[in-house]
């Protein structure tokens, strides 16, 4: 049974009908997607790791679903070099749909000091780039892109070594009290330990001692560190190699002189 031309040409006006309609209010729906950018978070988790989490509220009053909702943020130092990269993605948002996504990247403290140790003793400030992207009834591409930063504070800020005081302790070595002091910037506490070996002037090891220090979040901290030198090899002048190890991260040696 042949179908009339005429039969053909109506059925393909109304399919050119619905595919503009569609086109159209697809479209038309982008304008009632919002979604914002909420204030990045960073915390640690239980393996001592540092967690960065941005979440986005996405509203669809849109006519259509949100297929393959994917979120891509970067985080880069100050002199633009990248620290961590990783992206979600959210399968469906329903039409009608108001969620908030939660968007996280997990890096290694220890792997952000191999690039500066001013992570440690300088507050600085940190860069992301965040770009999210979708499907408008999974045919509409929209994407968008956002810059901002937040502060990182030190967790060592100003951290200092006073020169040693001496005091007898038996005939052949002199008990040394090293004070140590900082700020704790960081948004997390800092507990563990700093270790110090006490060079001459002549480069030999005449002592070394070890204290343990707690340091909440933005707060400050002073204490000292007992070690036990030889009497005929210290001199008034030399240096300090310190050594940190925290639940967060191991660092040293940091050199520091002293006399």
């Amino acid at each position: 049974m042949r179908v009339p031309i005429r039969m053909i040409g109506i059925a393909t006006t109304f399919f050119w009908i619905f595919l503009i309609a569609f086109l159209v209010t697809a479209v038309y729906s982008t304008k009632d997607v919002a979604f914002n950018f909420g204030e990045p978070q960073m915390n640690t988790n239980a393996s001592g790791e540092i967690v960065f989490s941005l979440p986005i509220s996405v509203a669809n009053r849109g006519f259509y679903d949100i297929g393959a909702f994917a979120i891509m943020t970067e985080v880069f130092d100050n002199h633009d070099a990248s620290i961590v990269r990783g992206s979600t993605l959210v399968p469906v948002i329903k039409k009608n749909d108001e969620v908030t996504v939660v968007h996280n990247m997990t890096f290694d403290m220890n792997d952000l000091l191999q690039r500066s140790e001013n992570f440690l003793f300088n507050d600085s400030e940190l860069k992301i780039y965040a770009a999210v992207g979708m499907r408008i009834a999974e045919v509409i591409p929209v994407e968008a892109s956002s810059n901002f930063s937040m502060p990182w504070g030190a967790p060592l800020y100003n951290f200092t070594l006073g020169d040693p005081a001496y005091a007898p302790y038996n005939l052949t070595h002199w008990r040394a009290t090293v004070p140590l002091s900082f700020e704790n910037h960081a948004f997390f506490d800092l507990i563990g330990n700093v270790q110090i070996q006490m060079y001459n002037d002549a480069g030999t090891l005449v002592g070394e001692g070890q204290t343990s220090v707690e340091a909440y979040a933005n707060s400050s901290y002073s204490g000292f560190i007992e070690l036990y030198v030889s009497i005929v090899e210290v001199t008034s002048s030399g240096w300090f190699e310190v050594y940190f190890s925290t639940s967060i991260f191991n660092y040293g040696p940091l050199v520091i002189s002293y006399g």
